[in-house]
């Protein structure tokens, strides 16, 4: 059996690195797990967060060249969209057409140069001016 891009599988951690987890798909067939990709937080030392002989779930990130790229995080974060999914919904305040944010952006960039340019005028032609 081979594992396919986009699956979910389980399988044993085998060896630990400074950099990751090599996890043992069973069928000779094995995948590492980058450490950015053990845990939703950040990880500083992964013996914190796995040991060999764990038994962990994977998502399969890529097979390229026999090496497969697993992640433990993206498997286990499921429901996840589902909170996104519900705030979608919630704004319910008025929501800007582009017209609208674009033309509240040109009156405060007119009126931010408008101030630039006040602020500037006076020191035209000042000390250190290249004049010929």
């Amino acid at each position: 059996m081979t594992v396919e891009v986009g699956s979910k599988t389980e399988g044993k951690v085998t060896g630990i690195t400074n950099f990751g987890a090599f996890v043992d798909l069973g069928d000779n067939q094995s995948g590492m797990v980058h450490i950015s990709e053990v845990a939703d937080s950040y990880v500083k030392d992964i013996h914190d967060v796995l040991k060999v002989g764990d038994t962990v779930k994977v998502l399969v990130l890529n097979d390229k060249n026999g090496k497969i790229a697993l992640s433990i995080k993206q498997a286990t974060a499921k429901p996840r969209p589902s909170h996104h999914h519900d705030r979608k919904p919630k704004p319910q305040h008025h929501v800007e057409s582009f017209d609208d944010m674009m033309s509240g952006f040109m009156k405060q960039s007119e009126e931010r140069l408008s101030t630039l340019r006040k602020n500037t005028e006076g020191k035209r032609g000042g000390r250190g001016g290249r004049r010929g």
